[in-house]
């Protein structure tokens, strides 16, 4: 594990050397990524969101590319269409795929697409391919969509639907910098104006390796039952929330858990692991009924609650 623990220091020092800060996100970010899912970022606009994302990719040696989603985007755009071409006196339609061709695609304010548009990440974030008419093609592995969301702004937005958030494994939220942190970017971004070169610290062979060893890490029984205690208690607490997580959450809590103690150092999941990532893992799978939003209550503030009565 020691020499996995390199690995992971190397990435977040290169990505220390973009990135002020935001330990929490990319360590949630590295997560989703081990444990092979997607993940969506609620934050203000400016708090490097997006390039956090293609700093990964480039010290990960992976292809990315960014959707920008408005209201007129198709799917077509996304996906990729057919395109009549001419070639040695004859025609014929040929594939011109789109950007979800890449390892790590980021949609950009994911919630500014149509239901029509949304619907079409599904497939490649699901089952890792895309149809375009009667062909099936296969993406390019590992292959993650990471999705960004403006939490703020609500006019000409299209609300993710329960279902679709559910194909997020997390759900990372981005905060402000503090005064420090924020000094840092001022003197850092003020005064420099060139992209810093990074190291590529992790091949691709390696970080599949690496999501193979994620599910392999041990987790004791003990633990296990506490995520499944934690998960039916999300279904039975009637007096804050209306719809509890389904059994996705369970595995994915378990999943991101073992991600987080690989980046960590360590050879087993911890009760800290299964804590930590309970919030980015259910904050996005619970809907609290409307006495509990009457009062004020969160949906982090809602698993705390559960965190603290499971024992």
């Amino acid at each position: 594990m020691l020499a996995y623990k390199k690995l992971f220091d190397d990435a977040f020092e290169e990505v220390g050397r973009v990135i002020v800060g935001q330990q929490e996100m990319v360590t949630q970010l590295l997560s989703a990524i081990m444990a092979d899912g997607n993940a969506l970022l609620e934050g203000y606009p400016g708090l490097a969101k997006t390039l956090t994302v293609r700093t990964l990719a480039r010290i990960m040696d992976l292809r990315f590319s960014r959707i920008q989603n408005t209201p007129d985007l198709m799917p077509s755009d996304i996906t990729g269409t057919y395109v009549l071409e001419e070639s040695g006196g004859k025609r014929e339609f040929k594939f011109h795929p789109g950007p979800i061709f890449a390892n790590i695609v980021l949609a950009d304010e994911i919630n500014r697409a149509t239901p029509k548009t949304q619907s079409a990440l599904l497939e490649a974030m699901q089952e890792k391919q895309v149809t375009v008419g009667n062909t099936t093609y296969k993406l390019d592995m590992p292959f993650f969509v990471l999705a960004t969301m403006n939490p703020i702004e609500q006019e000409g937005t299209y609300p993710l639907p329960e279902a679709q958030a559910d194909r997020f494994l997390l759900k990372i939220k981005v905060t402000y910098p503090s005064v420090d942190e924020e000094m840092e970017i001022v003197n850092r971004y003020a005064s420099e104006d060139h992209e810093k070169k990074l190291r590529v610290v992790m091949s691709k062979e390696q970080l599949l390796d690496l999501q193979a060893l994620t599910r392999q890490v041990p987790i004791s029984s003990d633990i296990k039952q506490f995520v499944v205690s934690l998960i039916n208690e999300t279904r039975i607490r009637k007096d804050i929330i209306e719809y509890g997580a389904s059994p996705r959450a369970s595995t994915g809590l378990v999943l991101a858990s073992k991600a987080r103690a690989l980046i960590s150092g360590r050879n087993h999941v911890s009760i800290e692991d299964i804590r930590a990532m309970a919030y980015p893992v259910l904050r996005h799978r619970i809907i609290l009924n409307f006495e509990a939003e009457r009062k004020g209550l969160t949906p982090d503030g809602a698993v705390k609650m559960l965190l603290d009565k499971v024992k």
